[in-house]
């Protein structure tokens, strides 16, 4: 549940104490602390045991994530089930969350498409994700593009920079940087696709060897 609130997060602003993820979903729903939630359907929070070994943090809700109010459940998440699946993870004993709690979008027609969070929205999300590390305690973090790399390890990097070395965080976990799996989706040579998807498997391999 909820507690009284505190002044402990990244910029000193009141942070409530919270010790469930019930709770914590709760709290994250009515976050008014930058503007997407105005244009969102609803906060879409991270799902998973609560001791989940591995976390693995994407960028911020799609389309369909916003409508259904849980993570990676589009086109991206179904593709990161198969990844999960070849690199012998299984995806309920994973915490899934995001770095951005709201879809941010802009409208063309009647579609809305994907805008990237600028730093400003994910620094200021970032408590979120604080939060639920404190709760569910990974001892590996996965982080999906470079929004998410930016959010676990407070600082702006590249994923090539990164890519492929643990990076020991504050807290006793260890970090692996790799890419989005909606990166997959966009490219069009087939072979590059495959390429990228078997180092994408090798990745989440990695990381669960480090989990082990």
């Amino acid at each position: 549940m909820a507690k009284k609130r505190q002044t402990n997060r990244d910029d000193g602003d009141d942070a409530p104490v919270v010790t469930s993820l019930g709770a914590l979903r709760a709290e994250e729903d009515i976050c008014r602390r930058c503007p997407l939630y105005k244009n969102a359907t609803q906060a879409v929070p991270g799902e998973g045991p609560k001791r989940a070994s591995m976390m693995l943090v994407g960028e911020q809700p799609g389309d369909q994530e916003d409508r259904a109010g849980h993570p990676f459940v589009g086109p991206a998440g179904r593709l990161l089930d198969r990844a999960l699946a070849d690199a012998d993870i299984m995806r309920k004993q994973v915490f899934v969350t995001n770095a951005v709690k709201h879809f941010k979008h802009e409208l063309r027609g009647k579609r809305r498409l994907h805008k990237r969070p600028n730093a400003y929205e994910i620094d200021r999300c970032r408590w979120w994700q604080s939060l639920e590390r404190e709760i569910v305690k990974p001892d590996v973090i996965v982080t999906l593009g470079a929004t998410a790399a930016r959010s676990v390890l407070g600082r702006t990097t590249t994923i090539r920079a990164l890519r492929g070395r643990p990076v020991r965080l504050d807290d006793g976990a260890t970090a692996f940087v790799t890419i989005h799996p909606s990166a997959l989706l966009r490219m069009e040579d087939r072979d590059d696709k495959e390429q990228a998807y078997r180092a994408f498997v090798a990745d989440l391999k990695r990381a669960a060897k480090a989990m082990a």
